[in-house]
């Protein structure tokens, strides 16, 4: 296995992505509240309280190429990951879910086929992986 060091400006490109992918799920939840007037279930605050503070996390991280930002971002990715994806399997599964006022169960709106707790699934592994990837190869 090559395990020699990333130059900087690849750990800074890996940590920008994952700036960018949380950036984009950030703006996509505003949207879809504020724009499109659609009301969050408890488990989608639940994801956006987590996924929100990556952007700037990351991005200072990536300004300042540093790679340990995986011990801070890690443990939202994977709790963000882990609700994301009991959200989805609620949705495939249930009908309705006593957890809010509006139920977890409820798919809202789609992208491309995709839940909004699959596209939230999605960009949480994506940002793992960045940062795990930027991490390893420091």
């Amino acid at each position: 296995m090559d395990t020699r060091k990333l130059p900087a400006d690849d750990t800074r490109a890996l940590l920008g992505a994952a700036t960018l992918v949380a950036f984009v799920a950030t703006a996509g939840s505003l949207f879809l509240s504020l724009g499109l007037g659609l009301v969050p279930c408890r488990l989608c605050w639940y994801q956006r309280i987590l996924m929100y503070p990556l952007v700037v996390v990351l991005g200072v991280a990536a300004v300042e190429r540093r790679a340990a930002v995986v011990w801070t971002a890690l443990p939202l990715t994977t709790l963000g990951a882990a609700i994301a994806a009991y959200h989805s399997w609620l949705q495939i599964t249930q009908t309705a879910c006593g957890v809010g006022t509006i139920s977890c169960a409820q798919v809202q709106y789609r992208v491309a086929g995709l839940t909004v707790p699959n596209l939230s699934l999605i960009a949480f592994v994506l940002v793992s992986g960045a940062v795990l990837l930027a991490w390893r190869r420091r």
